[in-house]
């Protein structure tokens, strides 16, 4: 059985709103405040140019967080991530499952119970359910769910969840409340004039927030 990280608060870079101080220095100020995972999605970068960045990112979390790869199979195998998340558009979750091996934890986007429930807890071992409200930083995210859908979808989910998309610190404690495993932000973090301070106050509303 694989061990989930600590899926409380997920920071997911965006490379245009990370833009004033880079990616690295973003993950760097984040993980000082108290982030335990962090994302490496960036689209329109090459496999190699996520190997690269990965590199860095993975050197300066050492040890103290997570790194997770978004979609890119080749790059997480490479790096040896801690995590591989993908979409319901992106590889099916088996045939990712028999790339990466057993010990790379999988994450797996849903947006509705079906799609929850769908889920193998055999092969899957968290997902993201969103997007919770509406985000700009998806051009192709499905329309909102709401705290009362994301409630409902992590009724039916057989693996933690993590609450995503447009969720800001101020409605932490309500996803929380709603059974989230963890907050997944970007914006909340990302463009911050204080990421460390911006990340530490999440952590400090998630915390005050669970039971």
């Amino acid at each position: 059985m694989r061990a989930l990280p600590d899926l409380s608060t997920y920071l997911v870079l965006d490379p245009d709103l990370c833009a004033p101080i880079g990616m690295v220095e973003t993950t760097r100020l984040s993980v000082a405040g108290g982030a335990t995972i962090v994302q490496l999605r960036h689209k329109t970068a090459t496999t190699a140019q996520r190997i690269a960045l990965g590199q860095h990112l993975k050197n300066m979390i050492a040890g103290r967080a997570a790194l997770c790869v978004n979609d890119d199979i080749e790059a997480a195998m490479t790096l040896q991530a801690d995590i591989l998340h993908i979409g319901q558009d992106d590889i099916a979750p088996a045939e990712a499952r028999a790339q990466i091996g057993a010990d790379m934890v999988l994450g797996l986007s849903v947006h509705s119970g079906e799609t929850a429930q769908a889920v193998d807890p055999a092969i899957v071992d968290y997902v993201g359910v969103g997007p919770v409200f509406a985000t700009q930083t998806k051009s192709d995210a499905k329309a909102p769910i709401g705290l009362n859908g994301l409630a409902d979808i992590i009724g039916t989910a057989p693996v933690p969840a993590v609450a995503i998309g447009g969720v800001k610190t101020e409605h932490a404690a309500a996803c929380i409340q709603a059974g989230a495993a963890g907050i997944a932000v970007v914006s909340a973090i990302c463009g911050r004039p204080d990421p460390r301070a911006a990340t530490a106050n999440l952590v400090d509303t998630i915390r005050k927030a669970r039971p």
